[in-house]
């Protein structure tokens, strides 16, 4: 086998709609996960879903027959604790939100309080409450800062949709006057994150992702390789709707021939450089 990855490309992927629909794992998602892992190519699955732990999405991918470690996710949950590890250690924070959002937090050291925290964290949960809502709205016009562990409006469950993150952040939101700073996807600080964690440049970066909103908006905001797969929410249909575009567009994973998308990404980057010689 011919093992080309000259520029040491990696991968960020999506994984919802990338990796697997439902119950069902997508086509050509295991032979390309297999491949990265066979020739040891950098990558990270990036997910705006704060609910589930490294080590929660790690069994989740092996009941799909994708066997990965801990070390290949990266998820808004975490990225948030990274968010709060730069511009305040030792902070506070009063959380709506359970599971990943949670663990992440204990185990980086931080606190958890009702009273007068540093912070309020929005994340994913099924255990809202009207109450917490009225608690968190008294903490924000008191200065705690709203943060967002990402903004998408609706979540996909198995018996259709539930509010997401972005829809609680809004009420807060309207009900504050203030605007909340989300770390997930789209954002440049997850997605940054994600790349200096593989120690990639960012030519080096290939997003793959099923949503334009969210996947291919934030690669192409920081200059990372995109490429969309059809398999998701996103049909080739819909592109004339966006101003920006992924660099490629494949069907699903299984449509990728890794040779030749490092092949015509090894020709960009001679071109860059011959360009400003």
């Amino acid at each position: 086998m011919n093992l080309k990855n000259k520029n040491e490309y990696g991968f960020l992927l999506d994984m919802d709609g990338v990796l697997y629909r439902g119950k069902e794992l997508i086509e050509g998602a295991h032979e390309f996960i297999n491949t990265l892992l066979d020739r040891d190519i950098r990558f990270l699955f990036l997910t705006n879903n704060s609910s589930p732990t490294p080590k929660d999405l790690k069994v989740k991918l092996k009941k799909y027959g994708l066997e990965v470690e801990e070390r290949h996710f990266y998820t808004c949950a975490m990225a948030t604790v990274d968010f709060l590890s730069l511009n305040k250690p030792e902070s506070t924070a009063y959380v709506i939100g359970e599971g990943g959002i949670l663990t992440a937090l204990y185990e980086a050291g931080y606190g958890i309080t009702s009273n007068d925290p540093d912070y309020v964290i929005v994340a994913e949960g099924r255990t809202l409450n009207y109450e917490s809502l009225e608690m968190a709205q008294n903490m924000i016009l008191k200065g705690a800062h709203l943060i967002a562990t990402n903004l998408d409006e609706t979540c996909p469950t198995e018996g259709g949709y539930r509010p997401g993150c972005g829809a609680l952040v809004a009420s807060l939101e309207k009900a504050t006057g203030k605007k909340a700073y989300s770390v997930g996807k789209p954002s440049p600080f997850m997605m940054r994150a994600a790349r200096k964690k593989l120690n990639l440049k960012t030519a080096q970066t290939i997003m793959i992702g099923d949503t334009m909103e969210t996947d291919i908006k934030g690669a192409v905001e920081l200059g990372f390789n995109s490429i969309l797969v059809l398999s998701g929410n996103t049909s080739d249909l819909d592109l004339i709707h966006y101003p920006y575009k992924p660099r490629f567009v494949y069907k699903n994973l299984g449509g990728i021939n890794l040779n030749e998308l490092f092949d015509e990404l090894d020709r960009d980057i001679r071109y860059v450089d011959e360009e400003t010689e």
